[in-house]
């Protein structure tokens, strides 16, 4: 590789490692790019390459391995190699579905960690390793969660923000003698361009609950809706991360990826109602009485996570991120883009897959009314 900058990203194809690959591959920097792609995911592999053009193409090398297995399951060879070429490191292995099990969580989060701080340890050259945590590490804390807070007293809601946050101690204790800079992004959304997203969870039950209702039904808020529901699209946490990880600022620091200045959870029904082309949400209904609602028919085919989710609408909690917008601020990237400005394509990806989804049901309905 004649590349000054080698980047290793773990975790292809996932839409966080591939959108990281994306923002990498358009860069100006010179660059290549080496993705750690799961052995079961070439299918999926193939058409994440297929959106790059083909100049990102030709930077990307693929290495099938496991970020999660010993020395990533690679030969003794493969190990090597990479530990001599890679400079960068994007640690973005995880599984973040909340009704994961324990078991996976903690040997893919917490394991991963340990490996891929194993591997830094390993590189010859290594400059920086950028680990995607998240801001839910926080757990059920209330009130300001500074970028330098980790472990206060905070209760875990699922097994996901506690293997996060116990893999962001692996990486934070490591900072003393590896470059790491860590990423706390709050809740992620799919991206702002095309709507993508790679599943239904969290606050995408709002947006089934909203596109599967009838479109004169003013549907209930679930719990009050008084409090931040913070939301960043997943192209926009990728360009930052990458910008950070570039700069020899962030080594050894922690950043909160967020929106600024996000809308409440009433504020974000609305304004998905409005681009689906449903009314407002009219009342509410407790939050104990809500999870009722987000069972309606259509929604337990995405997701198992209303419980999670309803205490992420319930949670007063507010990220300050001074540091983050100070750094980003001098490196020129543009803040989280408001919700206003791509909640529209965010539903319509949305309406589009719920389409597709029903469309075999209503062609054979459609069949049999023929034959009857």
């Amino acid at each position: 590789m004649l590349d000054d900058e080698v980047v290793l990203i773990t975790g292809f194809p996932s839409q966080l490692a591939r959108t990281v690959c994306a923002a990498l591959a358009r860069s100006e920097e010179p660059c290549r790019i080496v993705a750690l792609v799961r052995p079961s995911a070439r299918d999926e592999t193939a058409a994440a390459l297929a959106d790059l053009s083909e100049g990102g193409r030709a930077r990307v090398q693929l290495v099938e391995g496991d970020a999660a297995s010993i020395d990533f399951g690679l030969s003794g060879a493969e190990l090597r190699w990479l530990a001599r070429e890679v400079t960068h490191v994007h640690h973005c292995a995880e599984v973040a579905h909340l009704g994961v099990d324990r078991a996976t969580a903690e040997h893919v989060n917490v394991g991963g960690a340990e490996e891929v701080l194993e591997f830094g340890r390993y590189c010859e050259r290594l400059e920086s390793l950028v680990y995607h945590s998240t801001a839910h590490v926080s757990g059920d804390r209330t009130g300001v969660v500074l970028e330098c807070e980790l472990h206060a007293g905070q209760g875990f809601r699922n097994v996901v923000e506690e293997t996060k946050a116990r893999a962001e101690k692996l990486m934070r204790a490591a900072m003393t003698t590896l470059p790491i800079t860590v990423v706390r992004p709050s809740t992620i959304v799919g991206d702002s361009r095309t709507g993508l997203v790679e599943r239904f969870d969290g606050p995408y039950l709002l947006f089934l609950l909203v596109v599967t209702s009838p479109s004169d039904l003013p549907l209930p808020l679930p719990g009050r809706g008084d409090e931040p529901l913070n939301l960043v699209p997943i192209d926009w946490v990728a360009q930052a991360s990458v910008a950070l990880g570039r700069d020899v600022r962030a080594r050894g620091r922690t950043f909160h990826l967020v929106d600024a200045t996000p809308r409440t959870a009433r504020r974000v029904f609305e304004l998905v109602a409005r681009a689906g082309g449903r009314p407002p949400p009219r009342g509410s209904i407790p939050a104990n009485l809500a999870k009722a609602v987000l069972r309606a028919p259509g929604l337990d085919r995405f997701g198992k996570s209303s419980r999670a989710f309803l205490d992420t609408l319930t949670t007063p909690v507010t990220y300050d991120a001074r540091g983050a917008d100070e750094l980003l601020g001098a490196l020129g990237m543009p803040s989280c883009p408001p919700l206003e400005t791509y909640v529209d394509r965010l539903v319509e990806y949305v309406q589009e897959r719920v389409r597709h989804r029903r469309a075999p049901k209503t062609a054979a309905i459609e069949r049999q009314q023929r034959h009857d």
